[in-house]
């Protein structure tokens, strides 16, 4: 899990290149910079190279080394850890395109090379793991990894806004709590460790898609598919010999970037957060079950 919190960490730092807190969905042309793409490309290569130390300091020095390999785990956890590679990807995408228009690259570079961000960082984790004895490369993790990039980088050079958003949501599942060593102690651990309490959407507006004329839902307002799973124990087991399921959600998603909110602070932290899915009215498709939530995590 040291390695998902260095995705986290890649986040937040991408997220404060991008000194003008413009929304997800702006795209807006910033003055070229030379001292400002000579920065940018500074914090990211010791980004980089600093990860590769640090990760291979803390995490694999530990454990046997091997010969470069491949392991086949797309089966694990009813893939909801390749939806975090997605997830991370794609967002990481996001703010590198942000962060390389900040820059001053023009609309295509910034596309190309800032959408590629997130692949290109955690491609370092799946070369360490390739040489580690103990995991191997995932060829789901990489596909997972180009499936995000993808994502924000055809938006942006299709509409150049990212008309279909990735949300994250997390409520601790009720088993959290029976192996702390595997789904964590303490609340930010389990939001990383614990699929069993992770959910991911894929929000947009209606009208703004499909460009109807009745507008069925106003401009903030995003209709919300989500995928999550539960009774996961570990990689490929269930709890108490109980079967693993797939939960299908259909939700309603509110659009922070739609919001007209002239206070900077409040639209940089809606900025920042704006990943997570905000709870609202759900419906639940599992185990062939159909369930309604008031409020949904």
């Amino acid at each position: 899990m040291l390695k998902l919190r260095f995705l986290i960490i890649c986040f937040f730092l991408l997220q404060n290149l991008s000194l003008h807190p413009n929304s997800y969905n702006s795209f807006s042309n910033y003055k070229t910079n030379e001292s400002k793409k000579r920065n940018l490309i500074i914090i990211e290569s010791s980004l980089y190279a600093g990860a590769l130390i640090s990760l291979n300091q803390l995490w694999y020095k530990n454990y046997p080394k091997s010969s470069f390999h491949f392991i086949n785990d797309n089966k694990s956890w009813l893939q909801m850890d390749k939806l975090g590679h997605f997830t991370t990807s794609y967002y990481v995408g996001v703010l590198g395109i942000k962060s390389y228009k900040w820059a001053g690259f023009s609309e295509r570079q910034s596309i190309w090379l800032g959408g590629m961000t997130g692949t290109f960082f955690q491609s370092a984790i799946e070369i360490l793991d390739g040489f580690s004895n103990e995991w191997g490369a995932s060829s789901g993790d990489l596909l997972a990894n180009s499936l995000g990039s993808f994502l924000a980088i055809s938006q942006a050079l299709h509409w150049s806004e990212q008309k279909f958003m990735i949300k994250y949501s997390f409520k601790p599942s009720d088993i959290s709590n029976s192996n702390t060593d595997l789904f964590g102690d303490s609340f930010i651990q389990k939001t990383l460790k614990d699929y069993n309490g992770q959910n991911y959407w894929l929000t947009f507006n209606f009208n703004n898609v499909f460009k109807t004329d009745f507008k069925l839902f106003p401009s903030w307002l995003n209709l919300a598919l989500g995928h999550g799973a539960n009774n996961m124990y570990s990689e490929n087991n269930s709890i108490n010999n109980q079967k693993k399921y797939r939960q299908f959600l259909i939700s309603l998603d509110i659009n922070t970037n739609k919001l007209n909110i002239s206070n900077k602070y409040l639209r940089s932290f809606l900025d920042l957060f704006g990943f997570i899915k905000i709870p609202m009215p759900t419906l639940e498709i599992s185990n062939g079950n159909l369930k309604f939530h008031n409020f949904y995590f």
